[in-house]
């Protein structure tokens, strides 16, 4: 009998929701959450030994420590693939389950299986070191996305023929395999029948698909004259908050933005303002958070005319492992309320 594990998140470990994301790693026994259902597919030939559950937040910001805890655990256990997730299109999740399995691939060198929605930015980061199927967007795909990870495992572990990426339903890793036609049909043809199919608008499939890009259009520039009569604000996606984070800001894959009063302030201080972002030593921005959120530089500018005034708020979240379709919904949600205020400019920082 083939053996496996899963590793999940604190929220399908049935700990606890967001008040729990720094739940430390724990292996379990047995089956937790969608280990059941994982089993349930996999079917008798194979047995999910052990469930391990750890915060999002915990792999987040303990990164090294968690794997480091889970590798150690999982010494002695004999198992013969590994699953995470699925992570849907939760950025923290897809991040910790990327993270374990290309641990426990290098470590152990056992196959290793996930699943993410393809907004997930794990998707990215990890697409090339592992077999990432294509899930859906939230738990309501779960039984589908678990169906989806346990078929290709059973395939992969009884040395079945396994077809491309897209036949199989995972992200392409950039390995390119040859595939002869049969019948054979030559790259001329081929290049001939998919151009003239171009020409007379009819679909087509390239053999080397290009991923599209998502380009925003440089704003045109701001004269000196204009900028000397306006304000500008301030954004950040590099984490600066009020110590204590009030808005309880994730520290990575955020879906919150926060906005702070500086209409009385000329800068930003250590031991009032913080960073909270988890992808960067914060130890710069925490000694002076202006490095991050240049409230004193733009102050300066201010006394000298060169811009019309700072907004009274500055605005800010964290980029790291967030997603594209939260990272613009919070910015169409900043740029609105600006908008509305009548601002004409905006400084954006990262880290």
């Amino acid at each position: 009998m083939k053996k496996a594990i899963l590793y999940i998140n604190q929220f399908f470990g049935q700990i606890g929701g967001e008040e729990m994301a720094d739940y430390a790693p724990e292996v379990r026994e047995g089956l937790v959450g969608p280990a059941l259902e994982l089993q349930k597919q996999l079917g008798e030939e194979y047995q999910v030994t052990h469930t391990i559950i750890c915060g999002d937040n915990f792999m987040g910001s303990r990164q090294e420590e968690a794997i480091k805890t889970i590798l150690s655990s999982l010494e002695g256990k004999d198992f013969d693939i590994f699953f995470a997730g699925p992570a849907f299109r939760a950025g923290r999740y897809g991040n910790a389950c990327g993270n374990i399995c290309k641990a426990v691939k290098e470590k152990f060198n056992v196959p290793v299986i996930t699943s993410m929605n393809e907004e997930n930015p794990g998707v990215e980061m990890f697409r090339k070191d592992m077999y990432i199927f294509k899930g859906g967007a939230s738990a309501a795909s779960m039984r589908k996305d678990v169906a989806a990870m346990a078929r290709f495992a059973k395939k992969l572990m009884n040395g079945e023929e396994l077809f491309s990426a897209e036949e199989e339903g995972y992200f392409g890793r950039g390995i390119r395999r040859q595939v002869y036609l049969d019948p054979p049909v030559n790259a001329a043809d081929r290049v001939i029948d998919m151009l003239l199919k171009k020409i007379r608008g009819e679909e087509f499939k390239s053999e080397l698909p290009i991923p599209p890009s998502d380009l925003v259009p440089i704003a045109p520039a701001i004269s000196p004259d204009e900028l000397s009569k306006i304000k500008v604000a301030l954004v950040t996606s590099g984490g600066i908050v009020p110590v204590g984070n009030p808005d309880r800001i994730q520290s990575a894959s955020a879906t919150k933005w926060g906005k702070y009063d500086i209409s009385e302030l000329d800068d930003l201080v250590e031991g009032e303002f913080m960073t909270i972002h988890a992808g960067y030593d914060p130890a710069a921005a925490n000694a002076d958070p202006d490095v991050v959120v240049p409230l004193d530089a733009l102050r300066a500018y201010e006394r000298e005319g060169k811009i019309g005034g700072v907004y009274k708020y500055f605005y800010a979240t964290v980029g790291t492992g967030t997603t594209q379709a939260e990272a613009a919904r919070m910015g169409r949600e900043i740029a609105a309320e600006l908008v509305a205020d009548g601002v004409k400019a905006v400084i954006l920082t990262s880290t």
